[in-house]
């Protein structure tokens, strides 16, 4: 019988993440290192910086590469050319998201006034990128061992949102952002059937993560968590752990919730 220290250990194995210089992706970034896994980080910015701190940190090998994710085709022929330097790819996590801000024009508004730039936008980065970057890996991943996709959803995918929680704050709940994270979800299931039996894939609905919002939305926020808090990111390395590695071997199209409880109500 394995043990679970050898299914879970990702030596010799090779891991694309976008957005991997966020707060979540460089979690998930941390968790592979971990793991003995070598990397290839992918960012607007910042990638050589962070990929030399884990380097540093881990010993393990981090290729960066800066990618906008906004600019489809330079995105898709810059993550082509780079992947031929490659023999393998053994994991891919679609990490990188758009969440605008509450300072874009359409964006965090009422309904009526969201427009169809801001729209394309979310739809560009959360899923049309995704679905490319998906495209140009799967190749890599049909040949190498241990094959998984990790696609970063949202409880929004599943969930229409309680406006009560915005209430007194300039935080909003965009018709993109939860559209654009659903049709993700969809999308995984999807891979699963088609790309199986080489290839997993799968993906996770994470729940609030605090990055010091308005106190008033955090309150209101835990209320609704059988947990009563909201997510840290160390919540979500045991899950990225469990995915990307052979502890996971016999789970694919499927997309976990972690959410505190969220859901559960």
């Amino acid at each position: 019988m394995t043990s679970l220290n050898n299914l879970f250990n990702l030596e010799g194995r090779t891991a694309l993440v976008t957005g991997a210089c966020g707060n979540l992706g460089a979690t998930i970034c941390e968790t592979i290192s971990e793991q003995g896994g070598s990397l290839i980080i992918l960012d607007i910015s910042g990638t050589e910086k962070f990929a030399s701190k884990l380097e540093k940190k881990y010993k393990n090998t981090v290729t960066p590469l800066d990618i906008d994710f906004s600019i489809l085709d330079q995105a898709n022929k810059t993550l082509q050319t780079h992947l031929k330097k490659f023999d393998s790819l053994n994991i891919l996590i679609n990490n990188a998201a758009f969440v605008g801000s509450s300072n874009l024009e359409g964006w965090s508004t009422d309904f009526v006034n969201q427009n169809i730039n801001s729209w394309k936008s979310a739809f560009d980065v959360n899923l049309t990128a995704p679905f490319l970057i998906t495209q140009i890996c799967s190749p890599l991943l049909q040949k190498s061992k241990g094959s998984s996709i990790i696609n970063i959803g949202s409880i929004y995918a599943h969930h229409g949102p309680d406006w009560k929680l915005y209430e007194g704050t300039k935080m909003g709940n965009p018709a993109a952002y939860a559209s654009s994270k659903a049709g993700l979800v969809q999308f995984t299931k999807w891979l699963s059937t088609t790309l199986a039996p080489q290839i997993r894939a799968n993906s996770i609905s994470p729940g609030g993560i605090y990055r010091n919002q308005n106190k008033k939305f955090v309150n209101k926020y835990q209320d609704k968590v059988p947990l009563q808090r909201m997510a840290k990111e160390n919540d979500f390395k045991g899950i990225i752990a469990f995915l990307a590695s052979d502890a996971s071997s016999y789970v694919t199209g499927q997309d976990i919730k972690i959410d505190g409880g969220f859901s559960a109500w």
